[in-house]
């Protein structure tokens, strides 16, 4: 039996995640042609490659189809409801920061704060008959902010892709999206609540919960032993 390691197929977080592998040990290539998903692993007997989008990794370690995936903390948290009694977070890996915010246009002069969204959303409701909206593809993550905060008078409508231009398309009067330097939103006449992130995302390596740990006992405390993550309790024997 192999214990399955998952990691982004593509891109800059596939080479930084092979770069952070590197460093500990373990030398992971891309083999055969660019559109072909397939991958080894040096450095551990044992271990299998499997190459995917860094949006299935969630769900593969949900169900258990991989041992190890290596994907953005924000995937894990938005894909998964309860998401710590499905995987366990065994190491920050550094790479791959962006926060997740709350973004008004520049305009909104009087909006700094989920406060005053608040009181804008309230407003905007009683004048135009219906609730503002915010768009984002980070459903879960972004209701559960807002509800902390007291914010109500909203409604969250679906974009997977270019959340920026929604304002501009009058699709949303506000944004909930990821970002690393903010110059995006800055460009589409955006700003950043002042507030804390709705999340700090990272790239990080998760265990799966529901893989069959107990037949890679040895394979997973060698491995281990190479990242400097203990032999965590919790995931089988």
């Amino acid at each position: 039996m192999m214990l399955k390691l998952g990691v982004p197929s593509k891109g800059r977080l596939m080479e930084k995640t092979f770069d952070w592998f590197a460093t500990h040990g373990l030398t992971l290539k891309r083999t055969g042609a660019d559109r072909e998903y397939a991958g080894s692993v040096a450095g551990v007997d044992g271990v299998q490659l499997v190459l995917l989008s860094a949006s299935e990794i969630p769900r593969e370690l949900a169900a258990g189809r991989i041992h190890l995936g290596v994907t953005g903390s924000d995937l894990v948290r938005e894909t998964l409801a309860d998401w710590q009694a499905q995987v366990m977070e065994l190491a920050l890996m550094g790479f791959g920061h962006a926060d997740l915010v709350v973004a008004v246009p520049k305009a909104w002069v009087d909006v700094e704060t989920l406060d005053d969204l608040d009181a804008v959303a309230a407003a905007f409701r009683a004048h135009h008959g219906f609730r503002l909206r915010i768009a984002t593809k980070y459903h879960r993550l972004v209701r559960e902010y807002l509800r902390a905060h007291g914010v109500a008078d909203y409604q969250l409508v679906d974009s997977q892709g270019a959340t920026e231009g929604t304002i501009k398309n009058l699709t949303a009067e506000a944004i909930a999206d990821i970002t690393s330097t903010g110059e995006t939103l800055s460009a589409n006449h955006l700003k950043i609540l002042r507030d804390s992130p709705v999340h700090c995302s990272q790239a990080t390596l998760f265990a799966s919960r529901a893989a069959d740990w107990d037949g890679v006992a040895e394979i997973r405390a060698r491995l281990f032993a190479k990242l400097g993550v203990g032999d965590v309790s919790g995931l089988g024997r």
